[in-house]
C-alpha cells in the first residue's frame, strides 16, 4: 500500500550504520537511550491538547474495551510522563532518546521512503531547569546534528522553520539541496540568512500610492481573476489589487487579504493564527456567508468575520478589490479607511531575487529534502502534565524541554539522492552496505574462485566489510549490479588476474582503475577506504 515499504538486507545494513552514527553522536552529548511504546492511550494526548488539535494524521483506534488509543507519530507526551519522575534541579539536565517506529496517516505518501506512513525516527528530548539550559541543550543538538550529517556524507543547510503542531518557541530544520525534495528554502548567498519558505521574510520593494480618493464601485462583468482584472479596461495591475481568500478555521470563516501578485503561504497563516489545520472555504460556503462567488470577493465594510491581512498591504491606498457582489469591484480602496483588519501577519511567499532582510543581497530559493528538525518546546508539555522540579531555593519550576528528530529511512534516501550517477548509487564508505565487492569473472574455475575466496577471507580478517559476487552471471551483468548497488570499491578477480598476479581495483566514486598485485591488494584496499569520503 502507499507509504509502506519493506527493507531488504542491503538497506538494513545501511539503516543500521545510520542508526549507529546517530547513537554515537547523541551519546556524546549525554544522551541515554530508551525504548518507548508505539501504542499509546488517548489520555496523555488529551492532556497535552493534541488529541483534538491534530487531525487525520494521527492513527486512532479502540481496544476490545472500547478505550481510545493511538499509534505514535511522535513521543513528546510519553517522554513527558517519564519526566514526572524527576523532582529536583539536581537531577537536571537530562537528554533522553530512542530510535523507534513512528506512524502517520500521510494524505499523500510519495517519493519512495521520503514521505511514508511508517518510518523509523531518532527522537531525543532534553530536560532543563530554565531557558538558558534549554538553549544549551539546543546548541548541543545543533552541533551533534551537523556532525551526524557530515558523517553520513550530506551537506546539510540549517534553516529557520515553523514549529507547526509541535509548538514551542522556535525550531531549526536541516535540509539537503535536491531536485527530489519537496521543501523550498530561502537562502542568502552571503550566508547570513536561511529559512524554510514557510517562515521566510524578505525586504519588500516600496510602492508609491496615488492621492487618496473616494471609494468607487464599478462594474466588472465576467471578471473573476487577478489577470482578468489586469486586462479589464479601468482595472488595476496585480500589485494594486487586494486578493481575498476565505478560510475555514475551527469552523469559523476567516478572510485572508493578500496583494494580488503575492501568494499565500498556508503554514504562515496557521502559525499566525496558532492553529494546526485550516482549509479554503468552498464556493457554496462563501456565497452563503457574503452573497458572492470567488473572483468578486472583498473585505470592504465586511463585519462578523475575522480579517487577517498580509503586511504588504499595511497603510496601502489606491487599491482595487471585489465588492462582494458578482461582477462588481471597488477602486480607490484605502486599507486604513475602508477595511477593519483584526490581525496583520507576514503571510506572503518570498521569491528568488528579493532582497535579504539582513544585508539586502538577492535571495536564492532552492528545492531541498528535510533530514532533521530540532525544536525548543519550552514548557509547552511540562506545564499541562505538571512536570516540575524544585529549584535550589525549594521553589517549584516547570521543566524546560526540547525535542529533536531525525528520520532514519529519510536520511537513507537523501544520501542516495545526494550521491548517485546514471549508473546507480555511490554510497559513502561510512554507510555503504558493504565497503568492497569482489567480482569473480569465472566462478566455475577452481583457481579463480579459490583466489577470490582467499582475498575475501583476508579482507574480512582485516576488518573490511566485503561481499563475494560468485554468481554464474556474465561479467557485464556483475559490473552493472556493483555500480547500481554502489559499493565504494570493486575488486575484479578473473583467470587472467590469477595468472598475472594482478587484480583490478575500481573506485566507484571516481571510476579510477588500478592494477594491484595480489600481495598488496588487501593493504591497498584498506588505504583506499581510509582515503575515501566518509
Amino acid at each position: 500500500m502507499a507509504g509502506s515499504y519493506s527493507l531488504l538486507p542491503p538497506a538494513m545494513r545501511v539503516r543500521a550504520k545510520i542508526m549507529q552514527i546517530i547513537r554515537e553522536e547523541i551519546d556524546t552529548i549525554g544522551g541515554q537511550e530508551f525504548l518507548l511504546p508505539v501504542l499509546h492511550p488517548a489520555e496523555p494526548w488529551q492532556q497535552s491538547g493534541r488529541w483534538d488539535l491534530i487531525g487525520d494524521e494521527l492513527f486512532r483506534l479502540k481496544d476490545r474495551k472500547e478505550a481510545d488509543l493511538c499509534l505514535a507519530m511522535t513521543h513528546e507526551e510519553i517522554f513527558t510522563t517519564l519526566a514526572l519522575e524527576l523532582s529536583s534541579y539536581k537531577q537536571l539536565p537530562q537528554v533522553w532518546y530512542q530510535i523507534q517506529t513512528k506512524l502517520r496517516d500521510e494524505p499523500r505518501p510519495k517519493s519512495g521512503v521520503l514521505r511514508v506512513r511508517e518510518f523509523t525516527m531518532k527522537d531525543s528530548y532534553s530536560f532543563d531547569l530554565d531557558q538558558a539550559g534549554l538553549d544549551g541543550a539546543f546548541a548541543n543538538h545543533y552541533t551533534a546534528y551537523q556532525r551526524i550529517f557530515a558523517r553520513l556524507g550530506l551537506s546539510a543547510v540549517p534553516v529557520e522553520a515553523s514549529s507547526g503542531m509541535m509548538g514551542g518557541a522556535g525550531s531549526v530544520e536541516f535540509m539537503v539541496r535536491s531536485d527530489a525534495g519537496e521543501d523550498w528554502i530561502v537562502v542568502c548567498p552571503t550566508g547570513d540568512y536561511s529559512s524554510n519558505v514557510e517562515t521566510a521574510s524578505a525586504v519588500l520593494s516600496p510602492v508609491e500610492d496615488p492621492t487618496p480618493a473616494a471609494l468607487e464601485k464599478f462594474a466588472t462583468p465576467g471578471v473573476r481573476t487577478i489577470k482578468g482584472l489586469e486586462a479589464f479596461e479601468g482595472g488595476a495591475a496585480a500589485n494594486r489589487q487586494i486578493k481575498s481568500l476565505f478560510y475555514v478555521v475551527d469552523s469559523d470563516l476567516v478572510v485572508v487579504l493578500m496583494r494580488g501578485d503575492h501568494s499565500l503561504v498556508e503554514q504562515k497563516l496557521l502559525d499566525g493564527l496558532s492553529v494546526v489545520e485550516a482549509r479554503p472555504a468552498t464556493a457554496d460556503e462563501i456565497f452563503a456567508a457574503v452573497g458572492a462567488h470567488p473572483g468578486s470577493l472583498g473585505a470592504v465594510g465586511v463585519e462578523g468575520f475575522r480579517i487577517v491581512a498580509d503586511l504588504a498591504l499595511k497603510n496601502r491606498g489606491g487599491m482595487t478589490t471585489g465588492a462582494n457582489e458578482d461582477d462588481f469591484h471597488f477602486r480607490n480602496v484605502d486599507m486604513d479607511r475602508d477595511i477593519h483588519v483584526d490581525d496583520w501577519l507576514d503571510l506572503r511567499e518570498v521569491l528568488a531575487g528579493e532582497p535579504c532582510i539582513n544585508c539586502g543581497a538577492p535571495l536564492d530559493v532552492e528545492k531541498t529534502i528535510e533530514i532533521g528538525h530540532i525544536f525548543k518546546l519550552g514548557t509547552r508539555y511540562s506545564e499541562p502534565f505538571g512536570a516540575t522540579v524544585l529549584d535550589e531555593n525549594g521553589k517549584s519550576q516547570s521543566i524546560f524541554m526540547g525535542s529533536y528528530g531525525i528520520g532514519v529511512e529519510r536520511n537513507m534516501a537523501a544520501i542516495v539522492e545526494a550521491n548517485h550517477d546514471s549508473k546507480g548509487i555511490i554510497w559513502p564508505v561510512s554507510v555503504a552496505p558493504y565497503q568492497v565487492v569482489i567480482t569473480v569473472l569465472r566462478p566455475e574455475d577452481a583457481d579463480t574462485l579459490g583466489a577470490a575466496t582467499r582475498v575475501y577471507d583476508e579482507l574480512r580478517l582485516a576488518g573490511v566489510e566485503v561481499i563475494l559476487d560468485d554468481r554464474n552471471e556474465r561479467p557485464g551483468v556483475k559490473f552493472a549490479d556493483a555500480e547500481l548497488v554502489g559499493f565504494p570499491l570493486r575488486i575484479t578477480v578473473g583467470p587472467r588476474g590469477v595468472e598475472s598476479g594482478f587484480f583490478e581495483l575500481v573506485t566507484r566514486a571516481t571510476g579510477e582503475i588500478e592494477e594491484v598485485s595480489v600481495g598488496d591488494i588487501v593493504g591497498v584496499t584498506r588505504d583506499r577506504l581510509v582515503g575515501s569520503p566518509q
